[in-house]
């Protein structure tokens, strides 16, 4: 049995420390902040509930295996989930609809004809053909094994349409298309474009840089389904942490690690905030390769040959706006629990967010708006009131000043209004308003991506120094819950099995 000192209570942390604990070690976990979960937090006021990170769970198998493997409780003893059907609502610039069904491949393809014309759904359905090539080719090194010792392979983009020879494809040479070109190519119609991209700037990602491979992003909600659970997203977070409690694994909260012990040339423990220090034969890290430099004395944990962290918070990372609204009046019944209003102008967007527009990432008047509307007793007070929450994709604190309380509050007008194309008469009906801007803390990257010569691929779980690792959003596979919980069995696979340990089979 060792002892194992993990930095951090996000998802991928608890999700290593559940399976460590159940592996046999003694785990203790270090979170200066006042509670677990990282991304999935939950605001509450007058009897409203909201979640202010990820609303829907993506790929459920992730954990589901996690429960299984660290108790006898399945995942939905412990959590209500249910399918959100249908799975999204658009409402596109020009005014028409669609409603996409639940892991539907061929419910999709007729929503998409009935609503945009003939031939959209079939070119739709074609592009998720493709998806599904780069997914086969990706899902484990992406999301299920180690990071490749020679990962540059995986700088070559797995998408079938760009012809090349390699690994994953055909044709010469690495490929630089892009998710937007691809749209363009491949799709014809605009609101099919806004479609795709809006899977990728909902992650963080431009469209036009991010490379062709991000068509998985949709591929995986599209086929393994969008998953609400009662209680939201924080209730996974928090049944998490009970399962971990469970395995007797030991949380020190408002408890800040300074620094990583290292003796023999090993990690060797924590230094803590108050002087103490708590020794360990491995070091689990869930933070951001920033920090984790910063703890380790100012030395790069990566070696030179490997993937470069070089890239810290206010990279690689956007922020996301989110507006809570309380809402006098019952959901309607028939409400869509998912609706995203887009863009009018979507380069207008993109500037804004991603800064090489005349406004160097100013907010955009009409951004691309997540309106949720879950159907949840535990998010309203009672039957006769509904909580609503709005997000949007913003350029991080930096580049914008989101301390501006005025600015923030004239955002969250815009936003509130653009959500009356999903809840009409909105306005009318709101009780109160909070709007919650992004903050350097809550950035989370999106998942690692094949293609462009490994620039969005993560730091890999391993470092070079011997006992030490690093785990959740900003280490292989990325960020996202699923991803964050794959993080977390790769790292412990990496425990238990050893650093030649490729991955579960």
């Amino acid at each position: 049995m060792a002892r194992i000192a993990v930095i951090g209570a996000g998802m991928g942390a608890m999700a290593a420390a559940a399976r460590l604990a159940v592996a046999g070690h003694r785990v203790a976990v270090f979170e200066r902040g006042a509670t677990h979960g990282g991304a999935l937090q939950r605001w509450e006021r007058d009897g409203f509930a909201f979640d202010t990170g990820p609303g829907l769970l993506h790929l459920p198998a992730v954990y589901r295996d996690l429960f299984l493997k660290t108790g006898r409780e399945p995942l939905e003893s412990c959590v209500e989930l249910s399918q959100v059907d249908p799975a999204s609502r658009h409402v596109f610039a020009d005014g028409t609809a669609v409603s996409l069904p639940n892991a539907s491949r061929a419910g999709v393809l007729a929503a998409l004809d009935e609503a945009l014309g003939a031939g959209c759904g079939e070119r739709w359905s074609a592009l998720m053909g493709r998806a599904r090539e780069a997914w086969d080719a990706t899902r484990r090194p992406l999301l299920e094994e180690p990071l490749w010792q020679d990962w540059r392979v995986l700088g070559r983009d797995p998408y079938p349409a760009v012809r090349r020879r390699g690994l994953f494809g055909r044709g010469k040479g690495p490929t630089t298309a892009t998710l937007a070109e691809v749209a363009r190519r491949e799709l014809a119609d605009p609101r099919l474009t806004a479609l795709l991209e809006s899977h990728a700037l909902a992650y963080g990602f431009d469209p036009r840089s991010a490379p062709a491979s991000a068509v998985v992003l949709p591929y995986m909600e599209q086929t393994f389904g969008s998953w609400y659970p009662r209680g939201g997203m924080r209730a996974l977070a928090d049944a998490l942490y009970e399962r971990c409690l469970a395995r007797k694994v030991e949380f020190g909260f408002g408890t800040a690690v300074t620094g990583i012990v290292e003796k023999d040339g090993r990690a060797a423990g924590v230094e803590l905030a108050d002087g103490r220090v708590s020794e360990a034969e491995f070091v689990v890290a869930g933070i951001d390769p920033v920090r984790l430099v910063e703890l380790c004395g100012g030395r790069e944990p990566w070696g030179a040959d490997e993937v470069r962290p070089d890239l810290g918070p206010g990279d690689r990372a956007t922020g996301r706006l989110t507006v809570c609204l309380a809402l006098r009046g019952a959901r309607p019944a028939d409400a869509v629990h998912r609706t995203v209003v887009h863009a009018p102008d979507r380069e207008a967007e993109l500037a804004g967010v991603f800064g090489d527009g005349p406004g160097l990432r100013d907010p955009c008047d009409r951004p691309t708006v997540t309106v949720l509307r879950p159907d949840d007793p535990a998010s309203r007070p009672d039957a006769d009131h509904e909580a609503v929450t709005l997000t949007a994709t913003v350029a991080p604190h930096g580049p914008v000043d989101w301390l501006d309380r005025e600015a923030v509050a004239a955002d969250a007008e815009r936003m509130t209004e653009i959500a009356e194309a999903a809840v009409p008469g909105l306005r009318e009906r709101v009780l109160w308003r909070e709007a919650l801007p992004p903050t350097p803390e809550t950035l989370v990257p999106g998942p690692a991506l094949a293609g462009h010569e490994g620039r969005f691929l993560r730091p890999g779980n391993r470092t070079r120094i011997p006992g030490l690792y690093a785990v959740g959003g900003w280490s292989h596979p990325g960020g996202g819950p699923a991803h964050a919980g794959m993080s977390g069995a790769i790292v412990a696979g990496l425990i238990v099995n050893g650093d030649d340990w490729h991955g579960s089979t």
